[in-house]
């Protein structure tokens, strides 16, 4: 349930029914309900009427007679009724997460006889939400997607999209509720998205082109590293076997995989960047110490953008994602089951993965780098030590695949705080 009211309407020195589970099996009552007021379920504010509540929400209907109540809608959406949670006095309901067709500003209570009481409520949609994108580092000129939830475009207040820069977007191709997609403005700056519809406004929770921390970018032109520092220190491709994202980026392929997903092909499919001391290791970067500081290990992500072409799919093997500690550099060390990694296997329950030639954005979570190169639980914990070098290495996982010969290219590996 979701306990988050912005619309609460506090008014105290009211005597507030408990919200009960009956514990006795549900009859439905005849007669007519009497709602009284509307409340929040949390027993910390009790003494809080609402007048309001934002879709998805829980409230506590309170009055009398609930158990008649056959049927419940807000404006013209129908709740979800659980008998675990009605009682004659009080009722625990989730507000419906569809918009409503038709505003009335009212709760409906039916009953078995059809009989319809109502009561003054507002269910209230919140501002766009923009929680990822297709692909951070689209060109401009080019077509984004993002995604979110409440990206209404009403024909009265038209949707609109600003990038960073003040720029806006004049071209949007497509809109859902959960889903636009747009062409990226001429001038558009590395930043955050600003999307605007009649219920408010809302920003991304990303960067699109986001420059934060770049570790590897494969020239130099976000800051980052042009080679790791290992024993296989990227195999760099610019425009071949697929179009660029704004430089040149790491090629992974083209060597054949068993279906186990047991087969080590290093060198194709491989980066190694150590840290042969303290100042050479990647948590010393300014930003990257910065933010280690400042969010800790655990609310960190690790980011990059990723293409598959379709004539090569993806059908075996983890990508195994390791950060390793000063001076560990050889095989036993680096590839223990006591370093904790994170694993990504896109094409586990599809049987295949591609990007069909275009660019991707990936973020994996620190926090869930958790698991062995087989995919079982590490002994291990990350720290701040252990993000001192990076290894990139399609290998194992421990879930069987298909026999395949993928061609993978990665670019602008970055970390950044989880937003």
């Amino acid at each position: 349930m979701n306990w988050f009211f912005v619309a609460a309407l506090a008014v105290t020195g009211f005597s507030m029914t408990s919200c009960e589970d009956e514990p006795d099996k549900f009859e439905l009552a005849d007669g007519h309900p009497t709602l009284l007021y509307v409340r929040s379920p949390l027993p910390a504010e009790a003494d809080s009427l609402l007048v309001g509540a934002y879709m998805g929400n829980t409230v506590c209907l309170v009055g009398n007679n609930l158990r008649s109540i056959y049927e419940l809608y807000f404006n013209d959406q129908k709740a979800v009724l659980n008998t675990s949670y009605m009682t004659d006095h009080t009722v625990l309901v989730d507000v419906p997460k569809t918009i409503p067709t038709d505003v009335t500003n009212k709760i409906y209570m039916v009953t078995k006889s059809k009989d319809t009481v109502d009561f003054d409520f507002k269910v209230l949609v919140p501002a766009p939400q923009i929680t990822s994108m297709e692909c951070e580092y689209v060109q401009p000129g080019s077509e984004a997607t993002i995604y979110g939830d409440y990206m209404i475009d009403d024909p009265n207040v038209p949707l609109t999209i600003t990038m960073a820069g003040n720029v806006p977007v004049t071209e949007i191709t497509s809109v859902s509720k959960t889903q636009v997609s747009f062409i990226v403005p001429e001038g558009a700056l590395p930043g955050t998205i600003t999307m605007t519809s009649i219920y408010g406004t809302g920003r991304s929770s990303f960067q699109y082109g986001d420059t934060r921390n770049i570790l590897f970018d494969w020239d130099g032109s976000h800051g980052g590293l042009a080679l790791a520092n290992g024993w296989r220190k990227g195999n760099v491709h610019d425009n071949d076997p697929v179009e660029n994202l704004d430089g040149p980026y790491l090629y992974f392929g083209k060597a054949k995989f068993d279906a186990n997903s047991t087969t080590w092909k290093e060198d194709e499919y491989c980066f190694n960047h150590w840290a042969y001391s303290d100042s050479d290791a990647l948590y010393n970067r300014p930003e990257f110490a910065a933010m280690i500081e400042k969010y800790g290990v655990a609310n960190l992500q690790i980011k990059f953008e990723i293409n598959v072409p379709s004539e090569n799919p993806w059908k075996a093997n983890a990508l195994q994602v390791m950060f390793t500690k000063v001076g560990v550099v050889d095989g036993n060390g680096y590839y223990s089951d006591g370093s904790p990694r994170g694993l990504w296997t896109p094409w586990k329950n599809t049987g295949s993965y591609d990007t069909g030639g275009k660019w991707q954005t990936v973020s994996m979570k620190l926090s869930e780098f958790i698991y062995t190169h087989e995919g079982k639980t590490s002994t291990g914990t990350l720290s701040k030590e252990d993000l001192a070098g990076l290894t990139f290495f399609v290998w194992n996982g421990g879930v069987a695949g298909a026999e395949c010969e993928p061609v993978i290219c990665i670019d602008n590996i970055r970390v950044v705080p989880v937003e």
